[in-house]
């Protein structure tokens, strides 16, 4: 099976469907990765806060923590992501070129506005795809709720999840290493609805079997 992940971000992946992503490539699955922007930043004052050199490193160091085959880089802005054509059609030729079987992308109701407009064009660009699963990669709320109902056991897969998000080493500095104990609560969550220890959950755009 041929397996895309899409993030708007280097570390969206990592934090939504890291798990489930090792998980693949364990079974042999052809696993590529898209980054839409460049992810480099600057704060409110415009002091940079994370270089696009920085957020590509680290990026690629946690693609290869997780075995992914391909990682694809956009050159969109990071926080100037919209729903336009040209993302459209990226997603599309990537999808088209790996003859992909299943989607993960983002969340159409995350309240961050960049995951917002990735998350729409994926399900543009991916209406033939069968099956298209989304994820959360934030903790922010928003008004409407994430309606998770598709559980994976990533049990055997937290170290590499893990592995891959402390590749992000310039945002776990930022964020005094919150991601790392906010993931892994809501994978322990997830797990105890379903008996488990660690799960990720995703909510079913559409699930074709064949």
């Amino acid at each position: 099976m041929n397996v895309l992940s899409i993030g708007a971000h280097f570390d969206d992946v990592e934090l939504g469907c890291g798990g489930t992503l090792a998980k693949h490539v364990e079974r042999g699955d052809a696993v590529y990765a898209f980054v839409a922007t460049v992810s480099g930043f600057t704060n409110a004052n415009n002091q940079s806060v994370r270089a696009n050199a920085t957020a590509r490193s680290e990026g690629e160091a946690a693609m290869k923590a997780l075995g992914v085959r391909e990682l694809i880089c956009g050159d969109f802005k990071t926080f100037e992501v919209e729903f336009i054509e040209a993302l459209n059609v990226k997603i599309l030729k990537i999808i088209e070129e790996k003859k992909i079987d299943l989607v993960y992308t983002h969340w159409t109701g995350d309240v961050h506005h960049d995951h917002k407009a990735v998350a729409n064009a994926t399900l543009h660009a991916g209406r033939h795809v069968p099956r298209l699963l989304m994820y959360r990669s934030n903790w922010y709320h928003g008004t409407s709720d994430f309606r998770g109902n598709f559980y994976v056991d990533v049990t055997k897969h937290w170290d590499a999840k893990e592995a891959a998000i402390r590749c992000h080493a310039s945002e776990m500095e930022r964020t005094g290493k919150k991601w790392l104990s906010f993931f892994a609560k809501e994978a322990e969550n997830a797990g105890q609805r379903i008996g488990v220890k660690y799960a990720e959950v995703f909510e079913v755009v559409k699930w074709l079997e064949r």
